[in-house]
């Protein structure tokens, strides 16, 4: 039997009361049963193991184990900064990038941006995105999306990366040290102008290319995160 997942924002060892969302969920649309196993997390990194204790049409009782660390998610910490995209791609990029394993998405405002603004609710709708793929997935960590930011103002850490289809470095000229932040850069659909690259590489920043095709806006940043995260899995 499949083990439900619940996100907590606090989790403590004993008896935890839920209400509100979490609660209907399992209640309603799981339909946990009392003595049923269900796995908590913060979407920090800890987890625990719980039993269902009552279940009531908005309120649902779990005894809770002693919190620890999770084992699943991965030593490269990733951060993908991300141009806006139209419709519902950066949702799906959000979702993907998640399952995937990155720690956080960070919006970016460019030049040829179809959208130019990230709104409060889609704001918000993205994060509810990102905590349904991390609980959906298996995961411990909820990745931080935050607000949109335009590109100058991005904070660039040591190590970054650019998808650049024209150049002809690749993933395997970068070092990447396990447990080191790392983030990547990738373009909207017309891509980044060439005063942006010049300043991303001005700042460290690496283009590397992925393979001999172009990608789509919301191809390249999933290709690549799974480029650099998959391989730990083998």
């Amino acid at each position: 039997m499949r083990i439900h997942r619940v996100h907590l924002p606090t989790l403590q060892e004993g008896e935890v009361v839920l209400t509100g969302s979490e609660a209907h969920h399992l209640a309603k649309v799981l339909r946990v049963n009392v003595g049923q196993e269900i796995k908590a997390f913060d979407g920090a990194g800890l987890e625990s193991t719980g039993v269902v204790q009552s279940v009531h049409d908005f309120q649902v009782i779990l005894e809770l184990q002693e919190p620890r660390a999770s084992d699943v998610e991965a030593s490269l910490k990733i951060t993908l900064a991300i141009a806006l995209l139209k419709g519902d791609k950066l949702a799906d990029v959000v979702r993907q990038a998640t399952e995937l394993g990155v720690v956080a998405i960070q919006p970016l405002i460019t030049k040829y941006c179809d959208v130019k603004e990230l709104s409060a609710n889609k704001l918000e709708r993205l994060r509810r995105v990102a905590q349904e793929a991390s609980k959906q997935s298996g995961r411990s960590v909820v990745p931080e999306v935050r607000e949109a930011v335009k590109l100058r103002e991005v904070q660039i850490p040591l190590l970054s990366i650019l998808a650049h289809p024209h150049t002809s470095s690749s993933l395997n000229d970068v070092a990447l040290g396990k447990g080191s932040p790392l983030t990547i850069f990738t373009g909207p659909e017309g891509g980044f102008a060439e005063e942006e690259i010049k300043f991303l590489m001005s700042k460290g920043v690496t283009p590397v290319r992925l393979g001999a095709r172009i990608l789509r806006a919301e191809t390249a940043p999933v290709a690549l995160i799974a480029a650099l995260l998959l391989p730990e899995a083998l």
